[in-house]
């Protein structure tokens, strides 16, 4: 049993960050299989943050419709329910991550504009 989701999110990280590490890659990969679902491949192949969470709202809505359709004897429904919990906390993670990104723009911002208060530029 694998969280396809968290693997995926992963991938989409490590290419929107910029990180290259070919064993993280590679077991990620190995996790996922050769054909895993349209929507786990578009979150593992994310390019940028702002794809990494749309792709994963989109995960966890078809994560969730698995839970709903799975009786609740059937021996992986608490492993699907596990599921659930670790891609919302994934999802609040990710969220976080973004907001820090853009308040970090937003700081690099003021120090310019400070900057060019302090010494003005002549054009």
């Amino acid at each position: 049993m694998t969280c396809h989701e968290i693997e995926a999110l992963r991938l989409g990280l490590m290419n929107s960050l910029g990180v290259d590490d070919d064993a993280a890659r590679k077991h990620a990969r190995d996790e996922l299989g050769e054909n895993p679902e349209p929507h786990i491949a578009a979150l593992a192949d994310a390019g940028s943050l702002a794809a990494c969470r749309r792709h994963l709202d989109t995960a966890l809505v078809e994560l969730e419709a698995e839970v709903t359709s799975t009786d609740e004897d059937d021996p992986e429904y608490d492993y699907l329910r596990g599921r659930v919990i670790a891609v919302r906390d994934a999802v609040g993670a990710l969220d976080r991550l973004i907001d820090h990104g853009e308040g970090f723009l937003e700081d690099l911002g003021d120090s310019h504009h400070a900057l060019h208060e302090t010494f003005p530029v002549d054009e």
